[in-house]
């Protein structure tokens, strides 16, 4: 379930996976997958200086209305937009013991495409680190601090956790990156 976290220019925003059965994460109107940003980010670990611009390929919902209402389809009592979508096919468990990420979430990909197709428009963002030790992705800013707290929320498979605390290997080789970047942005990781 995303949460909200502090961004320097626009408040707090919303940050995480919104369907136990997808690894696709939302940042507020940006939709992207879990492995590509795992990817990004060591990508951006293995560098002891973060190239000044970096892109990431996204999906971007503008309209509100096109995003969907996440607790009401949680609760089966309102399927809307693209959210809607994703849970009328991969509806919440019945068990809420049931509900953690599944770590195999990865292969749903195809599927969640599709579905936000009709929604989204894929566009390329900066995902860049600026001089004053924050990160920027697309329109928000994050200090380094609040930059690490995304990190962590998609290392322990957000909230509810990871299912059986099995993470996926895209997240276990971003945290090993991390840990042996000498890039100054990970260093109080």
């Amino acid at each position: 379930m995303p949460l909200a976290f502090q961004s320097e220019n626009h408040g707090s925003i919303a940050f995480g996976f919104f369907n136990i059965e997808s690894d696709m994460l939302l940042l507020q109107q940006y939709f992207f997958f879990a492995d590509a940003f795992c990817q990004y980010v060591s990508a951006c670990a293995e560098r002891e200086i973060w190239n000044p611009v970096e892109k990431i390929t996204v999906y971007e919902i503008n309209d509100p209305a096109d995003v969907g209402d996440l607790m009401g389809a949680i609760n089966g009592i309102r399927y809307t937009g693209f959210i809607g979508d994703t849970y009328r096919k991969f509806p919440f468990p019945d068990n809420p013991d049931h509900f953690k990420q599944n770590p195999f979430g990865s292969k749903t990909q195809n599927i969640f495409r599709e579905m936000i197709a009709p929604y989204a428009k894929i566009v390329e963002i900066p995902f860049l680190r600026l001089q004053n030790r924050c990160v920027r992705i697309g329109d928000y800013i994050f200090a380094e601090n609040n930059f690490h707290e995304l990190l962590h929320y998609v290392e322990e498979g957000g909230f509810p956790r990871w299912q059986d605390n099995l993470k996926p290997d895209y997240v276990n080789s971003m945290k090993q990156q991390i840990d042996e970047s000498k890039n100054e942005i990970f260093s109080s990781f």
